[in-house]
């Protein structure tokens, strides 16, 4: 392959809400370690909630990893690949990862390998800051997709 993959980070979630930051913090965090490391073939976005706009932001790319804080029953960290899904479930104007690839595929034709990396978190209150417990979660979650990104085909044959 002639060219680096594109691939693309997008966390979401409320930072002033505690775990629910854990998205935006993987996103600031991983973009430091990119630049360190001066991978030019990742981009990064973050934002509250997905949207059925972020269908434009990942048509270009070879692969996206949406990261989310998880109140699930989850051990610390879990990744999935995303099937498209036409199955829309609103919550306060926001789309599911899956809606949002789904409408990629429609709209643009492109399918770019997706993913969702769950975070869990613990607390969810109306205060900046994560919980110690949800750090070490993102803190593994990290050490486990950065051997992907430095090797993206990695991502292409999970």
């Amino acid at each position: 392959m002639a060219e680096k993959l594109q691939i693309l980070i997008y966390g979401y979630g409320n930072p002033g809400r505690q775990d629910d930051g854990l998205g935006n913090h993987f996103v600031e965090k991983v973009k430091a370690w990119a630049e360190e490391k001066g991978l030019s073939n990742l981009s990064f976005d973050s934002n509250y909630q997905l949207n059925i706009e972020d269908a434009a932001e990942i048509s270009d790319k070879d692969i996206v990893i949406f990261v989310d804080a998880s109140i699930e029953d989850i051990e610390s960290f879990e990744l999935e690949e995303i099937t498209p899904d036409a199955k829309v479930e609103f919550s306060m104007h926001a789309v599911s990862a899956s809606y949002v690839v789904h409408l990629c595929r429609d709209i643009y034709q492109k399918s770019p390998k997706s993913f969702l990396l769950h975070v869990k978190g613990y607390e969810w209150e109306f205060m900046e800051g994560m919980t110690a417990k949800a750090l070490k979660n993102f803190e593994k979650a990290f050490g486990y997709i950065k051997p992907m990104l430095l090797n993206p085909q990695k991502l292409l044959d999970y």
